[in-house]
């Protein structure tokens, strides 16, 4: 089932950005000048200089991890000094990695961030392929290896992991001059919204894809909303019988998880039981289904869950939602996420009335999938000032969101404050939506701003918005872009 679903996803992906990326002959000269300089080649202005991992390595506390070889571009894994406090910067350091897919000192750069681990091969978000440029990708603080030690939890919020976005961005201004932007998706695009929020004279622009807002975290009722109406009646009801029917057969399908359990290795102390794990697990079945895949995808699930074998119904909840995902192996990664969902970013609580009272735990908070020897507080006015902030005083900003994802349930919003920013939703999208799966009229548009803000749109569309094309062409290496959506697979994860 989920390479199944991963060969769906991966073909609309391509389909959108090929489409995206196929330019007119029309538009293809006018965005001439600027493909020239990107060509893959150094500038002769660069070439004359000094070598650029010179340059980057002479930055005080960058050091080399290891260099990989890929054309038209240098792509470096670089490990970086940061203050576990910015705070109070002499209270120690730790080492954070970040990548550098190098194009050319003459063009503009783009901030990347998952909001998680960085991925150690070059790869090329959306904004990177469109304005041609280069690209900064770095590690969220605390996830592995980019933990300081001992680990000092309280020092994991989204302040000090914007001032070390800012750290990084004013020690590589110095080399890379031209337009920023910062970009990401999901807790990716949390992210580049609140170094916005805090750092809001560092980037020219900022495109933030499927980024939820959780600002009332005891008020979720925006995502029962959703689930009752998103897809179609007949696809929801079968995701909806699986789900339940797993419930049903708790008994027989936990045996199962039992033994496989035992044959992988998996133990449960953080969740506490086995039991909490396998709920845990089904609870997240229709999310994590709208999450990753397409309403073409509902005739994989099983049309009558009630006569389906054991085997069926456990091989639709682990194809969707991964019955490791709750086991202390699958949650030990992603501490740093569930410590800033119970603390700071907030977390959906979803009714699903279709399990009547089938649910012995209902949708279990963070605090379940964090250590108990780690403290944790909400702070309950960090998502109200970053959602108040937006709304009055957006520049530059494009969000970017997915008609079936259920995290859009509960988007970032533009108020009258907010100037040449925009909200777009790409219709039937899932949580992998981008502007190249947006219609024609409103891809034209997010693309032409981004361009824009990056200082590289070429003549014709600053004239003529419809015109806007990414400057460079589609890599099916750099730019097939699953991998994001795929690193949360079977987790309900931003």
């Amino acid at each position: 089932m989920r390479k199944a679903l991963r060969g769906v996803l991966s073909l609309a992906v391509l389909i959108g950005t090929v489409s995206a990326t196929g330019a007119s002959a029309g538009a293809a000269t006018a965005a001439e000048p600027a493909a020239k300089q990107s060509s893959g080649h150094t500038s002769s202005s660069e070439s004359s200089s000094e070598d650029i991992k010179d340059r980057i390595l002479a930055i005080p506390g960058m050091s080399l991890i290891e260099e990989k070889p890929y054309p038209g571009y240098r792509f470096f894994v670089l490990n970086y000094t940061q203050p576990v406090d910015h705070k109070h910067p002499s209270k120690g350091t730790f080492q954070q990695r970040i990548t550098l897919l190098h194009k050319d000192t003459t063009r503009p750069t783009v901030f990347f961030t998952s909001g998680y681990n960085v991925s150690t091969n070059p790869s090329r978000s959306e904004p990177t392929q469109i304005i041609d440029g280069n690209q900064v990708s770095l590690e969220y603080r605390f996830f592995t290896p980019s933990r300081p030690a001992p680990a000092d939890w309280s020092k994991l919020d989204i302040w000090q992991a914007a001032s070390d976005q800012h750290r990084v961005f004013k020690a590589l201004k110095k080399i890379y001059s031209k337009n920023w932007l910062t970009t990401g998706g999901s807790k990716g695009g949390m992210t580049a919204t609140y170094f916005e929020r805090f750092y809001p004279k560092d980037m020219d622009g900022v495109v933030a894809y499927v980024a939820p807002n959780d600002v009332n975290n005891k008020e979720d009722s925006a995502y029962d909303r959703f689930f009752a109406k998103v897809g179609t009646k007949e696809c929801r009801d079968r995701l909806n019988g699986v789900q339940r029917e797993a419930l049903v057969r708790r008994e027989p399908l936990e045996k199962k998880y039992k033994e496989y359990a035992a044959a992988n290795g998996l133990t449960f102390n953080t969740v506490g039981t086995l039991d909490k794990a396998y709920e845990a697990t089904v609870m997240d079945y229709v999310w994590a289904y709208w999450q990753y895949s397409l309403l073409a995808d509902c005739d994989t699930i099983p049309a009558d869950a009630p006569n389906a074998t054991d085997q069926e119904i456990w091989d639709s909840i682990d194809g969707i939602s991964g019955f490791s995902a709750y086991a202390d192996q699958g949650l030990e990664t992603y501490t740093p996420y569930y410590y800033q969902a119970g603390t700071q970013l907030g977390s959906p609580d979803i009714k699903q009335p279709w399990l009547g009272k089938l649910s012995r735990y209902g949708y279990q908070p963070p605090r379940t999938f964090v250590p108990r020897s780690i403290p944790m507080k909400f702070q309950p006015s960090a998502m109200r000032d970053v959602d108040s902030w937006v709304r009055n005083n957006a520049r530059n900003m494009l969000y970017v969101y997915g008609e079936n994802d259920p995290w859009g349930a509960e988007p970032f919003h533009l108020g009258r404050g907010a100037r040449d920013s925009y909200v777009y939703t790409v219709p039937g999208g899932n949580h992998g939506s981008k502007v190249a799966g947006l219609v024609a009229d409103e891809k034209a548009k997010a693309t032409a701003a981004i361009l824009r803000w990056a200082g590289v749109a070429p003549a014709a569309v600053e004239a003529d918005p419809a015109k806007a094309k990414p400057l460079a062409t589609f890599d099916k290496r750099l730019d097939v872009r699953d991998d994001e959506l795929e690193r949360d697979r079977g987790t309900l994860r931003p």
